[in-house]
């Protein structure tokens, strides 16, 4: 069994709490480094969403490219498109076809799904082969990013993201976010809309839209028209595969995506992300732009806001609830469980009371674990078996209602007299857990360690802390000889950039006692 990492003592007797107010309303805090951003939504303290981008794997979702067919499957009702990544992406039929608007044609917050547009008559007559050719050029979007060994997914229909609006250039149609729930404020917006709306296109009010102004609003329209007539001139101007257009960096479309009218906070501690975030929200968000801070802190900031604790309790399989009763998460390249168990919680009155209650938490749990790790796809809960049908009808209503706060699509299916939920989740990336983790060489692939990257940039974060109380020029790292052999070839850049940083030099030692997640820090 692997050692308790010797980073989480001193990580609990170095954060400092007081160093942060709480706030009522959401947080966004930015951790900008050369090698890896993070943004982190915090939500009454607690951290309800972490997205991670790193230098070497940056997300490909929303960019634009111009792309060539390499092969069309009659067969799979699809095509292999080149787009100039490593392994071709995936056109299906659906996401191609001129008519398939029309299929559409209305409220987008009437469609409930894309199925029932898939099993209609007129798109059966749709085929893949009638309508592609192999070398023929197509101007595509990336709705899902590389996955696993699979390719991207792409779409034919772009979808531009604005502030408050989501412009689709290919689909006729107006629709109002349903996190919007007044009626009067969605009539007002679908009014406003509806006489700024380009003929044959598409716009969508986004949750940013809550209350804007008829000149925001058309602000909005005015600077996606612009963007999306450049994409079309660049696309004129080169030859596939090509990229067109590049989405926000992850900084800029987390802030973009999650700040909102509660947003109370935007912390940030890279200068350039900084003045970047500053002049996106100068532009788009003006009212709001007070709110972005560049932080001051000697701690790294995400120990000045005590969130790297909460980040290692996302790779745990066991997940405690406050009754303490527990979750076990199992998570798949094909689907997740999620497991509900009493643990060492008894109740007060009866078994039933104590099962449904039980269950009840866990419901607030799960959806938070789900958010939190991004998990998408087939998703299997098993609560606790409960015999009455209320109980269960009760327990389903919560997760349905918890449901509504999280931004991805999902359905889920009744409980079953067994406790079983079947549920879907939108997936465009992989999930925390598989994005931070490698297979474990210890255990032959059974189960799972951080990678040897997230090690490093852990080591990276560790020494910038510890740095405060050295006063020594040098820094010498004790590590697993993986762990060192990447610091020194393919991280050696990242490692000059951080002994500049805190201007002392950084001697590398292998130590083959060590578990290949632990390391030791000496002056």
């Amino acid at each position: 069994m692997a050692k308790e990492n010797l980073l989480k003592s001193k990580l609990n007797r170095s954060t400092r709490k007081t160093s942060t107010k709480k706030s009522k309303g959401s947080q966004i805090i930015v951790n900008a480094e050369p090698w890896e951003t993070r943004v982190a939504l915090i939500e009454n303290g607690r951290i309800a969403a972490l997205s991670v981008e790193r230098s070497a794997e940056k997300s490909y979702v929303g960019n634009v490219y111009k792309g060539r067919v390499v092969r069309v499957l009659p067969g799979m009702q699809a095509a292999f498109v080149d787009i100039g990544l490593e392994r071709t992406a995936f056109l299906y039929v659906a996401e191609v076809h001129d008519d398939f608007n029309n299929l559409f044609a209305g409220d987008i917050d009437d469609l409930e799904d894309e199925e029932a547009a898939l099993k209609s008559s007129k798109f059966k007559s749709m085929q893949i082969q009638d309508m592609l050719k192999e070398g023929q050029e197509v101007l595509v979007q990336v709705a899902k990013g590389p996955i696993g060994t699979k390719g991207a997914r792409l779409t034919c229909h772009i979808s531009l993201p604005g502030r408050s609006l989501v412009l689709m250039p290919t689909m006729d149609h107006i629709g109002v976010s349903r996190r919007i729930a007044d009626e009067q404020e969605r009539r007002r917006l679908r009014d406003i809309i509806a006489k700024v709306k380009a003929k044959g296109e598409g716009l969508i009010v986004r949750t940013a839209g809550d209350g804007q102004s008829a000149k925001a609003i058309r602000d909005d329209v005015r600077y996606l028209h612009k963007l999306w007539a450049d994409i079309q001139k660049r696309a004129d101007s080169v030859k596939a595969p090509a990229l067109i257009y590049s989405e926000l960096s992850l900084a800029l479309r987390e802030v973009r995506d999650l700040s909102g009218q509660n947003t109370k906070q935007i912390c940030i501690d890279d200068d350039q992300t900084y003045k970047n975030v500053v002049d996106f929200m100068r532009v788009f968000v003006p009212r709001k732009r007070h709110v972005v801070e560049r932080f001051k802190g000697d701690q790294p900031i995400f120990d000045a806001f005590d969130l790297e604790t909460q980040i290692a309790k996302t790779l745990e399989k066991k997940v405690w609830l406050r009754s303490g009763g527990y979750l076990i998460v199992e998570q798949t390249e094909a689907l997740a469980a999620i497991d509900v168990n009493t643990g060492s919680y008894v109740g007060e009155k009866s078994l039933d009371e104590t099962i449904l209650k039980t269950n009840l938490e866990a419901v607030e749990e799960i959806v938070y674990q789900i958010r939190f790790r991004n998990i998408g796809g087939i998703i299997i809960i098993d609560f606790i078996d409960m015999d009455r049908a209320s109980h269960r009808e009760k327990v389903y209503k919560a997760l349905e209602e918890a449901l509504k706060a999280d931004k991805a699509r999902s359905r889920i299916s009744k409980i079953t007299s067994l406790g079983l939920v079947e549920m879907t989740r939108k997936r465009t990336e992989e999930n925390l857990g598989m994005a931070m983790t490698e297979r474990c060489g210890y255990c032959n692939g059974k189960g799972r360690i951080k990678s040897k990257t997230s090690i490093c940039y852990e080591l990276y974060r560790a020494i910038q802390r510890e740095t405060l109380s050295i006063k020594e020029d040098k820094i010498f790292i004790n590590t697993h000889p993986d762990i060192a052999r990447l610091l020194t070839k393919d991280e050696k850049n990242n490692l000059k950039t951080l002994e500049t940083r805190i201007e002392k030099r950084i001697i590398i030692r292998k130590n083959q006692n060590l578990h290949i997640e632990d390391f030791e820090i000496h002056a």
